[in-house]
């Protein structure tokens, strides 16, 4: 006989659209009138030391047949951790199609970074405002999902914002703490403007009309990756898996017959804790915050999350998760909704159909979208700090 299993039910919280939870953590009592007050009480839960918390379930008897296992490979691609995990009664193919995915990762690095001689974006780039160049479908596509989220905030995401790479200093190589001379941040913002990328799909083309602009798909490209290893995934035959490549993931199905549970990062909490968790299947999520490439001078926080407008770091927000059917559309929003700040922000997610998203503002507020609350729960109000 299987064992029994106990399951603990989660208080949640039914909030307005874009909800802000305040003020402190404890257990909930017997009095329903708690939930009526401003100080919102949830049960408090631990949650595991990385970015993602996985609920726990009971098993199969012992003579389930086939057995499943969950099998797992980490490394590095396109600059961040990849780690993907399935379950799978065939380990062997599981691992093929992994091998799959990190050579995918690497063939779509070689087209669109910046730092590989000869990619596709670098060829974009030196060939700005004078012709057009043949690229590869991949970063046509890329561009054309990354002109779609522009569209949707205003320009706030803008790949255009390669020309700011070389006057702020984020990458852990070359950071120097140093706050770039206004004027050079100025002279610069012209040549920022997506709608002077031309892509031509008949061609097969892509075209900077201005000479000097640059274009970075560092905000948009691992989205793009996540995607394509999804489709991997799902090819091999592969039903429950999880792909993390830094701040993007994708699971699909269900962890031992429930939804995967992910924990959202504390941007100002010691590294791997989560302040919030969010259950999810067959879903992407991709946080963008001021916490991961950022330095602090004189007490302020200075970070790569860039204003295409101003070109400097968005002041408005601490992180912005989105949850969406696409993983590149989720790349890109996290970027635009944290650079457009939480009130706006959240009024765009509310828009958009099949998006849904969790903000933590400036002022250390969390902001929930509508179509989340029910499945978002808070474990400790975020760390508040510069």
């Amino acid at each position: 006989m299987g064992r029994a299993c106990v399951r603990r039910r989660s208080v949640r919280t039914k909030r307005a659209a874009g909800a802000v939870l305040h003020g402190t953590v404890s257990r909930v009592g017997a009095d329903p009138g708690a939930f009526g007050s401003r100080t919102v009480m949830v049960r408090s839960r631990a949650v595991l030391p990385i970015a993602v918390a996985f609920v726990t379930a009971c098993r199969g008897g012992i003579n389930d047949a086939p057995r499943s296992h969950i099998v797992e490979r980490a490394g590095v691609a396109m600059g961040s951790e990849l780690r993907l995990t399935a379950r799978t009664v065939d380990e062997a193919a599981a691992a093929a199609a992994f091998d799959a995915v990190f050579t995918e990762f690497d063939r779509l690095d070689a087209l669109m970074s910046v730092w590989r001689a000869g990619s596709d974006v670098l060829r974009i780039n030196a060939a700005a405002g004078e012709r057009a160049l043949p690229v590869s479908d991949d970063v046509r596509a890329a561009l054309r999902t990354a002109r779609q989220v522009s569209e949707w905030t205003g320009g706030k995401f803008d790949v255009t914002f390669g020309v700011l790479t070389d006057v702020w200093k984020f990458d852990a190589q070359d950071q120097d703490n140093t706050i770039p001379d206004p004027g050079a941040i100025r002279k610069r913002l012209p040549f920022i403007d997506y709608r002077q990328v031309e892509v031509d799909d008949r061609a097969g083309t892509v075209f900077l009309k201005r000479k000097g602009m640059r274009v970075h798909l560092g905000g948009i490209g691992k989205g793009y990756a996540v995607e394509k290893a999804m489709n991997i995934l799902r090819r091999a035959g592969l039903h429950d898996f999880m792909i993390q490549a830094g701040g993007d993931l994708y699971v699909a199905g269900r962890k031992n017959g429930r939804p995967w549970r992910l924990g959202i990062n504390d941007p100002r909490g010691p590294a791997g804790r989560s302040f919030a968790t969010v259950d999810l299947t067959d879903a992407t999520f991709s946080t963008s915050g001021d916490y991961a490439r950022f330095f602090i001078k004189d007490g302020i926080r200075y970070h790569h999350l860039l204003d295409p407008a101003t070109g400097q770091p968005a002041r408005g927000c601490r992180s912005v998760t989105i949850v969406a059917d696409s993983p590149l559309v989720a790349d890109g929003l996290s970027t635009g909704v944290f650079i457009l700040g939480p009130a706006a922000g959240m009024a765009l997610i509310e828009r958009l159909p099949h998006v849904e998203g969790v903000i933590v503002t400036a002022k250390n507020e969390v902001l929930v979208s509508s179509g989340l609350r029910d499945r978002f729960i808070l474990l400790a109000q975020p760390t508040d700090a510069p």
